[in-house]
């Protein structure tokens, strides 16, 4: 039998299934030496930004293989808090070869919150296997730092958060002493008797508590707390605490706690116009999810909230290790592997002055319905004061309120006719009881009426019979144009939300009539008309300034000088009303001659609802007084501004 013959593969076929094996081979050994270890480095940054490292082979330090899975795996974890934002990576230059071993330097940068650039530079060693470059995988390829089991944390610093200045560049907002007032449950022995008595000494406090303490729930909350616990009612400034330390101090289970906390120098101190600082509330977090985290101190409303950017800095944030608990949390170690220092934030200087702003607090503190006041230096414009009454609820009405100033607006009217020599000081005219203007009748407060009388008599017992009459002297655009002159429709940049008025033009006789005494479709604000008597005070609008630092960019031009002898004999008429007209009730006010105008604004085209208005100046201090539904300005608006001067010169 012959021998059997050797058994031979086709050549074609045995060829393909070794270049198979060899291409297999190279997907999980590493790439070709053809590529140089370049090639390794590359798909493994590429890998490791994009979490598929398939292309790369890998082994440990002891020369052991390792899986592409397994070191994806352990990339994730070792970024910890940073998995979702993969670094950058960039190779630089090419690696430097020894025989069978390849180092290869590479730029690692992460993007931390707040914009943070994290970057430092990381070496990869890689060892030929064959024809393949594999690299050596460890923790310390992603930080020298890292070992197995760390994880990548961050850490939070927040800054200073910087003040609102007032005038003389003290912060406005500073530490003040207050004391907690709070119940230990085991020492109570009747809690009805002690929220009684609490609710009742907490009522005498002056100026009143705001809001209100209430101790409906109190009887629940010691029931629910340890024995022991410290049950907080209130927490009182040191002054307030003082009225009220000898009736609440000995009453049983009170407890007391000083502290210091970041006030204002009273509770109601320009409120609405500096906005509240408060712990980061879920708008916030929802609006700017990159900026804000829960228990961060956030401005809301007023300067704090306009510009808290500016004022709370820049957080500070550090990368750190963490490694799981015994609870499998994970908890921060001692490393820290990158800082950037937190930066405080910066100031906004005011021009408000604190004995101002007191008085005008002061001024308001009693007045129930809604009010607000403004005072401006008339040497330089300065706002002085920015008050709103506690009718406001927390809005700056004395810079954004759209209302008719009523007869305020008949100093207005009176430059208008004397710039238009329409009227003169003593020339006289008629006060009717009413005057009719297409078929509507106008009449004066209280039905007065004065007959013939000098111009000045008409101003200073506010008759609006007569001004209706002189209306046509002013044209349909006469109102308006003065208007301008001291300021009003402009564009100012203050800083803040602002309104500079409207000034009724055109219209109808009937409207024009109306638009003469203040009524009518002109509105205006409190500031815009404290900025106007300041203009008649000084001879010429300036734009009132709030904001020192950051200076306004865009400030409004200067008005034009007002004509002497227009602005002379309205000085004198406003003087007049103070000591022979519907303001005489500031004819004693302690300090210079005070001069102004009354004011009463019908609404709602309804006689009996009417606001209330007084502007003036007195020395270097113009202001303007409103309140809301107050009726008669000599009973709710005069007695305010009396208030407030008196209070100046204490």
């Amino acid at each position: 039998m012959p021998p059997a013959r050797p058994y031979h593969r086709p050549a074609r076929r045995y060829l393909a299934v070794v270049a198979a094996v060899t291409m297999a081979a190279g997907l999980l050994t590493g790439c070709s030496d053809s590529d140089g270890p370049e090639g390794s480095v590359d798909a493994f940054l590429a890998g490791w930004r994009s979490g598929d490292l398939t292309p790369v082979g890998f082994i440990d330090p002891t020369g052991a293989r390792i899986s592409a899975e397994q070191v994806t795996d352990e990339l994730r974890t070792l970024a910890g808090e940073l998995v979702d934002t993969p670094p950058e990576l960039r190779r630089s230059g090419d690696a430097e070869v020894t025989q069978d071993t390849a180092t290869s330097r590479f730029r690692v940068t992460w993007t931390l919150p707040g914009d943070t650039r994290w970057e430092y530079d990381r070496e990869l060693r890689l060892r030929r296997s064959g024809d393949d470059w594999q690299v050596i995988w460890s923790p310390e390829v992603v930080h020298e730092q890292l070992t197995k089991g760390d994880r990548l944390g961050l850490r939070r610093t927040v800054g200073t958060r910087s003040a609102v200045l007032d005038a003389a560049g003290e912060p406005i907002v500073t530490p003040r002493p207050v004391v907690r007032v709070g119940v230990q449950p085991s020492e109570v022995t009747d809690v009805r008797k002690l929220s009684a008595d609490l609710t009742a000494a907490f009522r005498a406090v002056k100026p009143p508590i705001t809001p209100p303490v209430d101790l409906s729930d109190l009887p629940k909350r010691l029931a629910e707390a340890k024995p022991d616990a410290f049950v907080e009612v209130v927490t009182l400034r040191r002054a307030a605490y003082d009225q009220i330390r000898s009736r609440i101090y000995d009453l049983p289970g009170t407890k007391y706690q000083a502290d210091e906390l970041d006030l204002a120098p009273t509770r109601e101190f320009a409120r609405a116009l500096l906005g509240s600082v408060d712990p980061a509330q879920a708008d916030d977090l929802k609006a700017h999810p990159d900026r804000y985290v829960a228990g961060d101190l956030v401005g809301h409303g007023g300067l704090q909230g306009r510009y808290d950017v500016r004022l709370r800095g820049v957080p500070g944030v550090s990368v750190i290790t963490k490694r799981p608990g015994p609870d499998g949390t994970l908890v921060p170690t001692d490393t820290e592997l990158f800082r950037r220092e937190p930066q405080p934030g910066e100031s906004l200087k005011t021009t408000l002055d604190v004995r101002t702003q007191n008085a005008a607090d002061a001024a308001l503190r009693a007045e129930k319905r809604t009010s607000a006041l403004v005072a401006v230096r008339i040497s330089d414009g300065a706002v002085l004061a920015v008050a709103n009454g506690p009718g406001a609820a927390g809005t700056n009405l004395a810079f954004t309120a759209q209302v008719p100033p009523g007869s305020t607006f008949k100093m207005v009217s009176t430059l208008g006719l004397l710039d238009r020599q329409a009227i003169t000081l003593d020339g006289r005219v008629d006060c009717p009881k009413t005057f009719t203007v297409e078929g509507r009748s106008f009449k004066n407060s209280n039905d007065f009426e004065l007959g013939s009388v000098p111009f000045r008599t008409v101003f200073a017992r506010s008759c609006n019979t007569a001004f209706a009459a002189l209306a046509p002297e002013l044209g349909p655009d006469g109102l308006a144009e003065t208007g301008r002159t001291l300021g009003l429709e402009g564009t100012w940049d203050l800083g803040v939300e602002a309104f500079t008025g409207k000034v009724s033009t055109g219209g109808s006789a009937t409207e024009q009539a109306a638009a003469s005494f203040g009524q009518g479709t002109t509105q205006v604000s409190p500031l815009a008309m404290a900025a106007a008597t300041a203009a008649v005070a000084r001879g010429r609008w300036e734009q009132p300034t709030l904001l020192l630092d950051p200076a306004p960019q865009q400030r409004a031009e200067p008005g034009p000088q007002l004509r002497a002898e227009s602005v002379e004999p309205l000085r004198t008429m406003m003087r007049a009303v103070v000591t022979t007209g519907t303001g005489k009730a500031l004819a004693d006010v302690p300090g210079d001659p005070v001069h102004g105008k009354t004011g009463t604004a019908e609404y709602d085209d309804n006689p009996a609802n009417t606001h209330a208005w007084f502007v003036g100046w007195q020395g270097d201090v113009a202001f303007a007084v409103f309140v809301e539904k107050g009726g008669s300005s000599t009973e709710s608006a005069v007695p305010i501004t009396e208030r407030f001067l008196r209070a100046l010169h204490r």
